[in-house]
């Protein structure tokens, strides 16, 4: 079995409290974390950040041995197409081979926050990854709150996923963004995407309850 490891550093890791990276200070770490021969490297939400465009330009010029820089973003906005989101626009033209799209896996988000229904948070997926993949990109999908959708809704948390799969995306990416799934929880879930899933299947644990590294082992 190959592991391939996915850095969020400079992503997720730029949310925590009191940190704040440099346009410098992120390419420097870049280069680092290729040093360790991370597989791959999360630049930035471009179209969340300005700065992170710049990051992306300027990336292209450092001769990384082995890391693949990756932009993230989100699914396309409801009744937009995708060739005209603003989000997926700015995913493209980060000009990276891999991008991370993620969406929604818990059913309260897209019926509550979104405010579109479960079917058209599906659609959204399928479209969003679609045209990623239709525009040469390796497509990474983050399927955000996995678990607690899971907990709360098995067969619709499977759903985003499969729509993921289905539109051609490389790999599903399980989160637990709340980071409150326990180790036993976690592998009884994991095993029944692996029933649903061909394709491989990475984990994004978070370490609210200080079980990010068990959950991730």
């Amino acid at each position: 079995m190959e592991v391939r490891i996915y850095d969020t550093t400079l992503r997720d890791g730029a949310q925590s409290e009191d940190v704040v990276f440099s346009l410098e200070d992120k390419l420097r770490i870049t280069e680092k974390l290729d040093e360790l021969g991370i597989h791959y490297v999360e630049g930035g939400w471009p179209a969340s950040n300005p700065k992170d465009l710049n990051y992306f330009k300027e990336v292209k010029k450092l001769r990384l041995r082995r890391a693949r820089v990756v932009a993230f973003g989100s699914t396309c906005r409801k009744g937009v197409d995708p060739s005209q989101d603003e989000n997926i626009r700015q995913l493209l033209e980060a000009g990276t081979e891999v991008v991370t799209v993620f969406g929604k896996s818990w059913d309260v988000h897209p019926l509550v926050a979104m405010e579109v229904t479960l079917e058209e948070n599906l659609e959204l997926i399928r479209r969003s990854v679609a045209y990623l993949k239709a525009n040469g990109r390796e497509v990474i999908y983050d399927a955000e709150h996995f678990f607690d959708g899971f907990k709360s809704n098995p067969s619709y948390a499977l759903a985003t996923v499969k729509a993921a799969e289905e539109a051609g995306a490389d790999c599903i990416v399980l989160c637990d963004t709340n980071g409150g799934t326990l180790p036993h929880e976690l592998v009884e879930i994991i095993r029944r995407v692996k029933g649903e899933i061909r394709g491989p299947i990475g984990i994004h644990c978070h370490n609210d309850t200080a079980t990010a590294v068990a959950n991730s082992i």
